[in-house]
């Protein structure tokens, strides 16, 4: 990746971080250039060092209105909370009467560093109060009346000045009263990181007692932060050592640190001289990003309201889009955007979002776009473009519809596409030269993006199809039947009445075409009555060799069986479909599966007789019938009900282990394609990321590499299983994709499969 590419990032990530701002930068490298002496040396390079401290210290006292509180520098904010926490509570401790059970609050929209301290001082200080969150409405603001019923009896409340993933502000003079009415003693800290420079504070006019901040959420280097302390209020230091900060903080102090804050609280303070924009400009661009997202995304939906949130945080869903892949769109636009918040970004879902109320998909596909105070407008000019560039590339998946680029600006689709919907799966076979597709197990809330696809992509449904009668999420089939299919007559699972019967090894299936292949219906009961099995073949007369893939449902999952302990469940049905299904397609056809809990895309009868001793057993003639129907019971018996807010509809029989895999790094990768012609690159990208890297000049290795997304993965696994050891490379944005890809291609035989470890990210 050239540097002038790398430059070309739009970073619209600020509250989970900041880049360091040049003056900051520049004063923190004189100070460890020229004031590297200690503050508490009395010789004159240590009176210049503390010097700035003590500078730096009373110019953020201005700015924050600390009167006489104290104002202790810190690490970062996660200090300052347990500084708080901690002292507050030790306090607490000696009031406490015995045999009077307590509370201790905080809001239920904090930032995990909160409650997961108070969990572990409470534990640690043998209080065993009753930790509460307290609720918010659907505007994430703290229920008043929720805090009279319960400060009373706390010995601690926690509230947020400014929420990080979606911007809310409380109303601090309200709670401030509200508390106190109730509770004059109670101790009262507010975590005020995403305030600072967005919110004018005064705290010695509140009765908060402690007030974390963090630099480099405001420019300054990480690992930099303060804490005010209310005067009078109590204080145990949470650091002790060589007396450092008048005994409040040892260590050492951070005189490159102070150095950046200083500029940092300088320009706060003179407007004149700062780069900073007031409240009214960060409005504007606020407005002026929204209306980019609203006309690239024209049903997106603002996850908060704009009245009580301040204009640097925007958090919104897209219907039909995940959080993960509006992540991939936007940072292959090469704009840094997240789902969330950075210290939980491996959570599917926002815990914020969820205790507002709002509806689960929008928590499960929220994106949050940050900014900070010194934003400037050809930034925010830029922001707006590449989101519109964005959006438009949408069309290369057929994501979005552009009556205008129908027929040349999208990547055709010819074969198998897998959409997901949490562990659900959704299959489309489209046939090009027919332009008929096929549906199979259509989920509700990807019935826009399907209907979209088909008129994308020009394509008639010939049927669409349910495997069986779902128990954990309602079919999205009827609906997209009355839109493309009202005049066929079906089934209630929506396979055609007009097909045609056959006999095939003795057992009778229906028959009906797509293009030049046939699908085959074969029930196939056991995970519930009502179970079939597709299969999709170019030779009915040769089903082990001619079958592309076998939609089973929740049969046969990857590394599971469906379980069978539903009422319109039957082990007993289910043991014979397993052999009949074996007996039919053989041990090598891809099955796709209803459920998809680990990534793992597809899978075959040979894969998982491989790792699942029960299936083996029965397709070997090792077990009787009645010794299935005890052993399925007993496992479905410890079968989980729900993983989150899903229906477990697997009965696990192994623990599907993830492969290690050969990895490369960009030089080794380079160096290795230098001396051979047979490696060969899959890119597994979208399309849509894939257009835009090359529109952009991003891409970091230059080879004749394919495209070959995530959605459309299985079909290249059934394309190439006679070319299984070729040496493939896979590559994605960054390494996480391309590993579990690598992963799911070695299980099912690939045997010389490795990925570029860290993706293009760190091929620059």
């Amino acid at each position: 990746m050239s540097q002038s590419a790398s430059l070309s990032q739009i970073y619209l990530d600020a509250n989970a971080t900041t880049p360091v701002l040049p003056q900051a930068a520049q004063a923190a490298m004189q100070a460890m250039e020229e004031l590297f002496g200690n503050p508490s040396s009395s010789h004159i390079t240590g009176i210049k060092a503390k010097n700035l401290m003590e500078q730096t210290r009373q110019r953020a006292k201005v700015l924050l209105g600390t009167g006489n509180g104290a104002l202790i520098f810190t690490s970062g904010a996660t200090e300052g909370i347990q500084t708080g926490i901690l002292s507050g509570l030790i306090k607490a401790r000696e009031t406490i009467e015995a045999d009077k059970q307590y509370s201790i609050l905080y809001g239920a929209t904090e930032h995990k560093a909160v409650p997961n301290s108070l969990e572990h001082w409470n534990k640690i200080l043998g209080l065993n109060a009753e930790i509460k969150a307290i609720p918010v409405d659907s505007l994430g603001n703290l229920d008043l009346k929720f805090i009279e019923n319960e400060v009373p009896n706390a010995l601690m409340i926690c509230t947020m000045a400014v929420n990080n993933e979606t911007g809310v502000y409380q109303d601090i003079q309200r709670l401030d009263k509200t508390i106190r009415q109730n509770n004059p003693n109670v101790f009262w800290m507010v975590d005020c990181v995403q305030a600072l420079g967005k919110r004018a504070m005064s705290l010695c006019e509140t009765s908060i007692d402690y007030a974390p901040f963090s630099g480099h959420k405001l420019y300054a280097p990480k690992g930099i932060g303060f804490v005010y302390i209310r005067e009078n209020a109590p204080f145990t230091p949470f650091i002790a050592g060589g007396g450092q900060e008048s005994g409040l903080r040892s260590g050492t102090e951070n005189l490159p640190g102070f150095a950046a804050l200083n500029v940092i609280f300088e320009m706060l303070i003179d407007h004149e001289n700062s780069c900073f924009s007031n409240a009214e400009i960060l409005e504007n661009y606020r407005q002026q990003l929204v209306s980019s997202l609203t006309a690239a995304f024209p049903e997106i939906v603002f996850n908060h309201s704009f009245e009580n949130s301040v204009p640097t945080t925007l958090n919104f869903a897209v219907p039909g889009f995940s959080s993960k892949e509006l992540m991939d769109l936007f940072d292959a636009a090469s704009i840094r955007v997240s789902s969330g918040s950075a210290c939980s970004s491996k959570v599917t879902r926002s815990f914020v979002l969820d205790a507002m109320g709002l509806p689960a998909w929008q928590s499960e596909s929220a994106i949050r776009l940050s900014f900070g105070p010194a934003m400037t407008q050809d930034e925010v000019n830029a922001a707006c473009d590449r989101i519109q560039l964005a959006a438009s590339a949408l069309t290369h998946s057929c994501l979005m519809l552009d009556a205008t680029q129908l027929s040349d600006d999208k990547t055709p689709l010819d074969g198998l596409v897998q959409l997901r919907g949490g562990a659900s799966c959704t299959w489309i076979y489209a046939d090009q030269k027919s332009k008929q597709a096929l549906i199979i197990d259509p989920l509700p809330e990807l019935e826009k993006r399907i209907d979209t696809l088909l008129k994308c992509q020009q394509l008639t449904p010939v049927a669409i199809i349910d495997t069986h009668g779902h128990a954990d999420h309602h079919s999205g089939r009827v609906p997209l039947a009355n839109k493309h299919l009202r005049q066929q007559a079906c089934d209630y699972l929506g396979w055609p009445k007009s097909s045609a019967k056959l006999h095939i090894d003795g057992t009778e299936v229906e028959e009906i075409t797509i293009g030049d292949l046939s699908l085959l219906k074969l029930d196939s009961p056991g995970h519930t009555d009502d179970s079939i099995t597709l299969l999709l073949t170019s030779d009915t007369n040769k089903l082990q060799s001619a079958t592309r893939f076998a939609f089973c449902g929740d049969t046969v999952l990857m590394g599971s069986l469906g379980r069978t302990n539903f009422e319109s469940s039957s082990a007993s049905k289910m043991f014979h479909s397993l052999k009949q299904l074996d007996h039919l397609i053989g041990r090598n056809t891809l099955l796709c599966a209803s459920h998809d809990y680990n990534n793992e895309f597809t899978t075959t009868l040979m894969a998982e007789i491989a790792r699942n001793p029960l299936l083996n057993d029965v397709l070997s003639e090792r077990i009787t019938e009645n010794q299935f129907i005890k052993q399925k019971a007993l496992l479905d018996a410890n079968l989980n009900d729900e993983v989150g807010t899903e229906i477990m509809c697997g009965a696990y029989t192994s623990d599907c282990h993830k492969l290690a895999i050969k990895e490369y790094d960009a030089t080794t990768l380079q160096s290795q394609l230098g001396h051979s012609d047979n490696i060969k690159i899959v890119d597994i990208r979208e399309p849509h990321e894939y257009v835009l890297q090359h529109s952009l000049g991003l891409n970091a290795i230059a080879t004749d590499g394919i495209n070959v997304p995530m959605t459309r993965l299985v079909q290249f696994i059934q394309q190439h299983q006679a070319d299984k050891n070729s040496e493939w490379v896979l590559v994605c944005r960054s390494g996480s994709r391309s590993l579990v890809v690598a992963q799911a291609m070695q299980r099912l035989g690939f045997n010389n499969i490795a990925h570029l470890k860290g993706g293009y990210a760190l091929s620059s």
